[in-house]
């Protein structure tokens, strides 16, 4: 393989910056920046994988690696770009409740593939998304507080390491653990045995409030979720909607509060679990209701066309009516950022696992989405927020970091572990890739 020929192995397209497809090739669903690789392999096969790793290795070029592109977190400049989007099979064993997934699945495909045998996999909230990528960042699903994480219920990772090696690792594989929970630091994953679950149908949707009651609406979901049981999982959102055709009428231009549920369990016991939440007062919007988990994308309904967006988190060890008044006074109209704030319960089922994620003993994660700002470069506001917080904050949330590519190294990849685990991944990268060819990424630097 070279910068102007496909390797006569590969059985996906090859393309250089010359090429006519090479800039659809390269984009993603983060359109503030993109990948600017000298080749890009599109991969159909493992052994297309294979070919190009083995080609930067020769070359000692770096390795960045897109799906869907929506976490894209540094843009390759230069290298070689493997896009995994045409490996779409999926091979679901109802018996054992496992789905084998290439690594171009996305999850809107694997939720109707496990539907039709009444099972369901721990997805996010957007169907659109790129599940290996989703789940090498840990998987915070829709049912995270029953479930735990996506990535603590992975049975084999079929992986190709820096040395060009096709790997099945198994839990008993030191490697194993290491790459769940790491965002592509170890290799190229080119399939997935995810477990999935006995789920057909939910109790979910929204409860939107306008903004007199975004206040209140807060602090009565910081109280709710002190009472809830596993089986329920919610967030919370503040955000302005624009005043454009696509919004909903009664939404438009507003400024609400948004609380997403997913419950599994029973209408009856869902609608005396959210009467709290009613009590706040008339909503604008309240589709709670029993719905197939087909259509579970639904409840958060996100954006599902490609844009420019930049995002930081924060990982709490508590939520107070000091916490969300700090929020408040940096995010409120008015305020200094304009922003989306995200709260997602945690807790339960995602305290438990093997998976290296970390701060597993946080109680909320709260993101901060803004606009993109200048490439390679984070808004201003994140920062902002940030420092708002981090009378709370034990650490951040590494799959909810978007953009501010510079910032992308090994001190910001720092925050999402504890000492020893992240002491334990830089030792296991020395071994597995030192010269740090999987760097694309929120990267783990090789130790020594």
């Amino acid at each position: 393989m070279t910068a102007t020929a496909p390797h006569p192995s590969c059985t996906g397209p090859v393309f250089t910056p010359r090429d006519a497809e090479y800039a659809q090739e390269v984009a993603g669903f983060q359109t503030a920046y993109t990948h600017r690789p000298a080749l890009v392999v599109g991969a159909a096969h493992v052994e297309d994988v294979r070919a190009a790793v083995e080609h930067a290795a020769r070359h000692n070029l770096p390795v960045a690696v897109q799906a869907t592109g929506h976490g894209l977190s540094a843009a390759a400049d230069g290298g070689v770009l493997i896009t995994t989007g045409r490996m779409t099979g999926i091979d679901v064993d109802a018996r054992a409740g496992t789905a084998r997934i290439g690594a171009g699945v996305r999850a809107g495909a694997l939720v109707a593939a496990a539907a039709r045998h009444g099972l369901a996999p721990l997805n996010g909230s957007a169907p659109s998304v790129g599940m290996a990528g989703y789940v090498l960042g840990g998987g915070l699903g829709l049912l995270a507080r029953e479930f735990g994480y996506a990535a603590d219920h992975v049975r084999s990772i079929d992986l190709v390491t820096a040395d060009g090696r096709i790997r099945t690792l198994t839990p008993a594989d030191e490697l194993f653990a290491a790459v769940l929970g790491t965002g592509g630091n170890f290799g190229v994953v080119t399939g997935l045995e995810l477990e999935l679950v006995p789920v057909t149908e939910i109790y979910g949707g929204q409860l939107v409030f306008d903004t007199p009651l975004v206040d209140r609406a807060l602090e009565a979901w910081r109280q709710w979720t002190v009472t809830l049981p596993d089986a329920l999982t919610s967030s919370i959102a503040v955000l302005t909607f624009p005043d454009i055709e696509p919004v909903p009428a009664p939404l438009r231009g507003r400024h609400v509060a948004s609380v997403r549920i997913a419950f599994h369990g029973p209408a009856d016991d869902g609608e005396r679990l959210v009467a709290p939440l009613r009590a706040v007062g008339t909503r604008l919007r309240d589709d709670l209701r029993i719905l197939p988990y087909t259509e579970s994308h639904t409840i958060h309904s996100d954006p599902d066309f490609p844009h420019a967006y930049a995002a930081t988190s924060a990982m709490l060890s508590e939520l107070t009516p000091e916490t969300l008044a700090a929020l408040r006074a940096r995010t409120a109209p008015g305020g200094p950022v304009e922003a989306v704030i995200d709260i997602r319960h945690l807790g339960a089922a995602l305290r438990r696992g093997t998976a290296s994620i970390g701060h597993r003993d946080a109680e909320y994660l709260v993101r901060v989405i803004t606009d993109a700002g200048v490439r390679d470069s984070a808004p201003a506001g994140l920062d902002v927020v940030r420092e708002a917080l981090a009378p709370w904050t034990i650490g951040a949330g590494l799959n909810f970091l978007y953009g501010a590519g510079a910032a992308a190294g090994p001190a910001q990849t720092r925050t999402g572990y504890d000492d020893v685990t992240y002491a334990h991944l830089r030792t296991l990268k020395s071994k597995y890739d030192p010269r740090n060819m999987f760097r694309f990424n929120r990267n783990i630097a090789p130790a020594g």
